[in-house]
């Protein structure tokens, strides 16, 4: 898996400001509902075609095969809370190249304390699709929704091209093998 710095949700690597922030690359979030870090700007910055007036949002390959994905990874344990839930939203440019309002695009299953430990996979979508009626978005960005208040925890959130899919067994190894186990060629 390939991580491009711009496709960066979390993590203030791009400059990025937000009180959620926990690292150059990842969120903490800490209770009720925050935004990511960083929003992913999908205007064109050239001015062809003009990213104001609502215009502008590139195409990144909704559909295709390979299409862009979306994963967030615990990086740290969480401790604390009750439960996590990731939304992703997407708003159209406002008319003089500001985020409009934004629209859910997809909302994750709802993750109990206990199962936010590093190395969960929280989202390993493909890109999620216009939903009808809504407006072409320009600005990506993603939501953590807290039940109680979290006092440790990391997320580490992208859009990339490939995602790491191993499967991740009971004891923490990928494909569930036990730690220690060697498999002869």
């Amino acid at each position: 898996m390939i991580i491009d710095g711009l496709l960066l949700l979390t993590g203030t690597s791009n400059g990025a400001t937000a009180t959620i922030a926990g690292s150059a690359y990842t969120d903490s979030p800490t209770t009720g509902t925050q935004a990511s870090s960083n929003v992913i700007d999908l205007g064109v910055t050239s001015g062809v075609p003009a990213s104001a007036s609502g215009g502008g949002a590139r195409d990144i390959g909704v559909g295709d095969d390979p299409s862009m994905k979306i994963t967030a990874i615990v990086t740290a344990a969480f401790t604390g809370g009750t439960s996590l839930q990731l939304q992703v939203q997407g708003a159209p440019d406002n008319g003089v190249g500001g985020q409009g309002a934004y629209t859910t695009m997809w909302t994750s299953p709802v993750f109990a304390e206990a199962s936010l430990v590093a190395g969960a996979q929280l989202a390993n979508i493909d890109f999620p699709r216009v939903i009808f009626g809504q407006v072409l978005p320009r600005f990506i960005k993603l939501n953590f929704i807290s039940v109680g208040s979290h006092g440790a925890g990391a997320i580490e959130a992208s859009v990339v091209i490939d995602r790491d899919d191993q499967i991740m067994g009971t004891g923490g190894a990928y494909s569930g093998y036990v730690p220690g186990i060697t498999v002869a060629n």
